[in-house]
């Protein structure tokens, strides 16, 4: 079913029930950022309201999804206005934990590693890396971009001391499961994993796999068979 009018698209917003809120499906997660930037360019034109009807038509998505993945925010669009910009872009923000800075630690300070720590808009994002982790001396003592790197004999510590709760993986596929281990160890609960391989943990931590060699895959496989027609 597709709502045709900012009418009954935003009067229907808030209509998800308790139980709903508190499981948000991982597509609609993945949905919200890119919701977030197409709002800020709507912001920068001088764009003041906006319904999801124009949303979903800009986006090339169904009005009805994108009514349902802003529900999840708690937002409340306004019948026959829809929803004003600026405070739709604060819920989205809100509800992601972009306008909360959560400390992070990162392990493996290789290439990957340095790139990461130097991706400045992570903070945009509420992420913010404290500390580095590297079983290389050479590197040990050392400051990339600013975050100091010590040796994997110290995450354990730091971590419990400084109550951090994230954790990032940039090692090779055979250190993988040792450092998130460690990372775990330490009381960490969220890991993002760069590694090529999927890691082991307990039932109290999330772990989301960057998956960057599979995607490279699917995109190199569909480049095969664009240039083979």
């Amino acid at each position: 079913m597709t709502f045709n009018t900012t009418d009954d698209a935003e009067r229907s917003a808030g209509e998800l029930s308790e139980s709903e809120l508190k499981v948000v499906p991982e597509p609609s997660l993945r949905r919200l950022p890119g919701y977030v930037h197409f709002l800020r360019t709507l912001r920068q034109r001088g764009r003041e309201v906006v319904s999801t009807t124009h949303i979903a038509k800009d986006l090339r998505l169904d009005p009805t999804q994108v009514r349902k993945d802003l529900a999840y925010t708690g937002i409340i669009g306004r019948p026959k206005v829809g929803y004003d910009v600026e405070e739709l872009i604060a819920s989205i923000e809100s509800f992601l934990g972009w306008n909360n800075s959560s400390d992070a630690f990162l392990v493996g300070a290789g290439a990957l590693g340095t790139a990461l720590l130097g991706h400045e808009r992570f903070a945009e994002y509420g992420l913010r890396f404290v500390a580095a982790f590297d079983q290389d001396p050479s590197k040990q003592g050392k400051e990339i971009h600013g975050v100091s790197v010590f040796g994997m004999h110290k995450l354990v510590d730091l971590a419990r001391r400084m109550h951090i709760h994230i954790g990032v993986l940039s090692v090779p596929a055979q250190g993988a499961q040792e450092a998130a281990e460690l990372l775990m160890e330490g009381g960490i609960r969220a890991i993002w994993n760069f590694s090529p391989r999927r890691i082991e943990v307990g039932p109290d931590t999330v772990v989301v796999d960057a998956e960057l060699y599979s995607t490279l895959s699917i995109l190199k496989r569909n480049l095969t068979l664009i240039m083979g027609r």
